[in-house]
C-alpha cells in the first residue's frame, strides 16, 4: 500500500508520524568461500521444477532459491533447503550454488486419495505434489483446473485446492507425488554419460566456472558425504576442478555410528579420508527445532569469515561464533565437549562444535592431519588461501595464455603480480610474497615447446592455536610492596 506523504511545500503546524519501508539486511557475499551443494530440494514448489534437476543454480537470496528450487524444513528429506536456511537466515552470507539431483521423472511415486470438502476446501497435507499432474475428481468425473478448482501449494508444502461450485461434499486426487528417500548415494555421486553428454551429480560441479563464470570454493553434500564413497568422490573434484582450479569440500561424519568424541577416530580410519582439501565435521548443530549438519555450519562459518576478511580466507574459520544453540546427534542426544576432549577431535584431523559463551567452530587441521604436517596441507586456513592463490593466479592471467614468450611477457608478470603481493602483505593477508622469473628454470627446450615457468615464494599466516602464558612468582614484587 502507498504510504501517506507529506507536502513539506504546504504549512504544517502539528505533530505527525509515518511509516517508513522495512530495510532488508543484505547478505554478505564471499566469492572466496563459494559453496556449492550437490543434495535434493523440493522442486515441486518451484517456479520451473524441469530446470532444476542437475544443473548448477546460482542463489543469492532465501527468496531467490525458494523460486528456483522451493524450501522444505524437512532437512533430511531436502538437503538443500538445510543449506538454504543457514545461510541466509541464521548466517546471512551468500551466494551459494545449487545442483539438485532429486529427478521428478525418477524419484516418485503414485499419489491417490479421497479427500473432504469444507466451505469448498480441501487439502492434500503431504508434501511432493506435482501440480502438473494432479487429477481432481468429484465422483467419476474429472474436474477441470482454473474452472472447477483452483490448486496451490500452502506453507506447509501441501496443496489447498479451492472448489468454485458449491455442492460438492469430498473429491478424489491422483497424480504424483516426489520421492526424496529414493534418491541414492549413485545419484549424489552421478556420472558422465558418453552417449548423450548428460552430466549427473557431483559431476555437474564440472559446469559451475564455465556456465557461471565462478569458481567453486568449498563444496558440499551434506547427509551424503559421510558416506565413503561420496566423500571419496567429492575430495576427488578438489583437485584441479576444471582442470585448473583446486577447491576444499566439507564432509560429514556420521552421527549415527560416531556418537562419542571417542568413536572418531576409528570412524575416520573407517572413511579412508585423508586429503589435505578435505575438512571432516563433526556433529551437528542446532538451533530451535532445527538440525543441521556440520558440514554445512562449517562451510557457511568459512564464508562468513573470509567476508570479514576481504574476502581472503587467511582467518581460521576456528573459534568463531555459528549462532546456534546446542550441538547434538541426528537423534536430538546433546554433545557438550569441554577443551580437553574438543583438543582430542581436533588431533584426529576433525573439526568440531563447542560452546564457549555461544556455540563456537573448533579445529583448524584438514582431514590429512595427523598423517600429514607439512603446513601446507596440515592447516586448514594455509591449504584454504593456497588454493585461493591459485585460483587468483589463473584468473588473473590466463588471458595471457598464447602471448608471445618474449622479455615484455616477462616483465608484465613479475611486475604486476610483485605489486599484487605487496598490497596483500601490508594488508596483513599474507605475510609476504615475490614471483621470479629464473632462466635456470626456463631452458630454452621449454621455450620452444611453448612452455615457460615462474615461480611465487610466498608465506602464509598460520593460526595461533596454541597461546601460552608463563606466570611466575617473583617474590621481589613483594619484598617492594612491603618495603623491604
Amino acid at each position: 500500500m502507498q504510504r501517506e506523504e507529506i507536502d513539506y511545500m504546504s504549512y504544517n503546524h502539528r505533530i505527525a508520524t509515518r511509516e517508513q519501508e522495512t530495510a532488508l539486511t543484505v547478505p554478505q557475499t564471499s566469492d572466496a568461500g563459494l559453496r556449492v551443494i550437490v543434495g535434493t530440494a523440493p522442486i515441486n514448489l518451484a517456479a520451473d521444477p524441469s530446470a532444476a534437476v542437475n544443473k548448477p543454480v546460482l542463489v543469492n537470496s532465501f527468496a531467490e532459491g525458494v523460486e528456483a528450487l522451493g524450501y522444505s524444513s524437512d532437512f533430511r528429506s531436502y538437503t538443500i533447503s538445510e543449506l538454504m536456511d543457514y545461510t541466509f537466515r541464521v548466517k546471512n552470507v551468500g551466494p551459494i550454488i545449487c545442483i539438485n539431483v532429486l529427478d521428478p521423472a525418477k524419484h516418485k511415486k503414485d499419489l491417490a486419495e479421497s479427500l473432504t470438502v469444507t466451505s469448498n476446501k480441501a487439502t492434500i497435507s503431504e508434501e511432493g505434489v506435482m501440480l502438473s499432474d494432479l487429477v481432481v475428481k468429484n465422483g467419476e468425473t474429472i474436474l477441470e483446473k482454473g474452472t472447477d478448482y483452483v490448486a496451490a501449494f500452502n506453507d506447509a508444502g501441501g496443496v489447498d485446492i479451492t472448489l468454485l461450485k458449491d455442492g460438492v461434499s469430498e473429491i478424489s486426487v491422483s497424480g504424483t507425488q516426489l520421492d526424496p528417500s529414493q534418491v541414492t548415494k549413485e545419484d549424489i555421486i552421478g556420472g558422465y554419460n558418453a552417449s548423450t553428454g548428460e552430466e549427473k551429480g557431483i559431476e555437474v560441479i564440472r559446469q559451475v566456472y564455465p556456465k557461471l563464470g565462478m569458481v567453486p570454493g568449498i563444496l558440499l553434500a551434506p547427509k551424503w558425504s559421510s558416506d565413503a564413497t561420496v566423500c571419496a568422490a567429492l575430495a576427488a573434484k578438489c583437485e584441479e576442478l576444471n582442470g585448473l582450479f583446486p577447491c576444499e569440500c566439507a564432509i560429514d561424519i556420521d552421527t549415527t555410528k560416531a556418537k562419542k568424541y571417542t568413536d572418531l577416530k576409528e570412524t575416520k580410519e573407517g572413511m579412508g579420508i585423508t586429503s589435505a582439501h578435505a575438512i571432516l565435521c563433526w556433529p551437528m548443530g542446532k538451533l530451535g527445532d532445527k538440525a543441521y549438519d556440520c558440514s554445512v555450519v562449517w562451510a557457511t562459518v568459512a564464508a562468513a569469515t573470509d567476508a570479514d576478511h576481504g574476502d581472503v580466507p587467511y582467518k581460521s574459520p576456528s573459534n568463531e561464533d555459528t549462532g546456534l544453540s546446542a550441538a547434538v546427534l541426528a537423534d536430538g542426544t546433546e554433545v557438550l565437549l569441554d577443551i580437553p576432549q574438543a583438543e582430542t577431535v581436533n588431533s584426529y584431523g576433525i573439526v568440531t562444535l563447542m560452546n564457549d559463551n555461544g556455540y563456537k567452530t573448533w579445529g583448524n587441521n584438514t582431514a590429512a592431519y595427523p598423517g600429514v604436517t607439512d603446513p601446507k596441507d596440515r592447516w586448514i586456513a594455509v591449504k584454504r588461501m593456497f588454493s585461493w592463490y591459485r585460483k587468483h593466479f589463473i584468473l588473473t592471467y590466463k588471458a595471457k595464455v598464447d602471448d608471445p614468450i618474449s622479455p615484455r611477457l616477462t616483465e608484465a608478470f613479475v611486475t604486476s603480480e610483485n605489486m599484487y603481493l605487496n598490497s596483500l602483505t601490508k594488508a596483513g593477508s599474507i605475510a609476504g610474497g615475490k614471483l621470479v622469473y629464473d632462466p635456470d628454470e626456463n631452458p630454452v627446450t621449454n621455450i620452444l615447446n611453448g612452455h615457460i615457468i615462474f615461480h611465487t615464494y610466498i608465506g602464509f599466516f598460520t593460526p595461533a592455536e596454541f597461546i601460552e602464558d608463563l606466570v611466575e612468582f617473583d617474590p621481589t614484587i613483594l619484598q617492594t610492596v612491603l618495603g623491604g
